[in-house]
């Protein structure tokens, strides 16, 4: 029977349930499938509680996103408006406004959450 987890030793045997599970060519649906697929998501909401992965600084984040986009840092200028404020915000000398915020969330595709942390 499936239950909440609530301390270390639990989080352990979920952990290895899984690995168990996983091993195993399951069909979607079937009980052991839908066994693996709540254990997923119960290890994860005790993950999120006790190791929670902290959010990436907001330059960072912006640079990775170019990376992962294969985009050059001229693509942030067209998005931030000019060459000298792309480098200001990526050498830290200014801040993100509320508009390059969401210009780079709707462009980039980059967390609100993680662009408006302070910095």
């Amino acid at each position: 029977m499936l239950k909440p987890i609530k301390n270390e030793t639990q989080y352990e045997a979920a952990l290895e349930r899984i690995y168990e599970l996983m091993q195993l060519d399951l069909e979607p649906g079937t009980e052991a499938g839908d066994e693996l697929e709540i254990l997923s998501l119960l290890v994860k909401d005790y993950e999120n509680v006790h190791y929670p992965v902290p959010k990436p600084h907001p330059i960072e984040a912006i640079k990775f996103r170019l990376e992962q986009l294969a985009l050059s840092e001229s693509e942030l200028t067209r998005i931030l408006g000019s060459r000298s404020r792309k480098s200001e915000i990526l050498s830290g000398e200014r801040k993100l406004s509320l508009e390059m915020i969401r210009k780079l969330n709707q462009e980039l595709k980059i967390s609100a959450e993680v662009l408006i942390q302070a910095y």
